[in-house]
């Protein structure tokens, strides 16, 4: 099993190669579809998951449960499927 990756320089090349990829893919798809609905669409799809991806980790870890550290995504699943099924609910 890999150990978690602690390097600073490699986290920040990881991310970086995050940026390209999502840059060419994003690229990609505006030259295969060049009209401005795709881009705008596009534009509108990446920033919703980017919000939602930040609405998993840091505001569930910082005002729903400080007490729990997610790993991922599926950890964020398996966490809210959890508080449903046993009842949990804060509303």
């Amino acid at each position: 099993m890999m150990g978690d990756l602690k390097n600073a320089k490699l986290l920040y090349a990881k991310g970086l190669l995050f940026v390209i990829l999502g840059g060419l893919a994003a690229g990609a798809l505006v030259l295969s579809h060049p009209d401005w609905r795709t881009a705008a669409l596009l534009a509108v799809a990446v920033w919703a998951f980017s919000r939602s991806y930040y609405f998993a980790f840091y505001v569930i870890e910082h005002y729903v449960d400080p007490g729990f550290k997610f790993s991922g995504l599926g950890a964020f699943a398996l966490y809210v499927f959890k508080r449903r099924t046993n009842g949990s609910s804060d509303s």
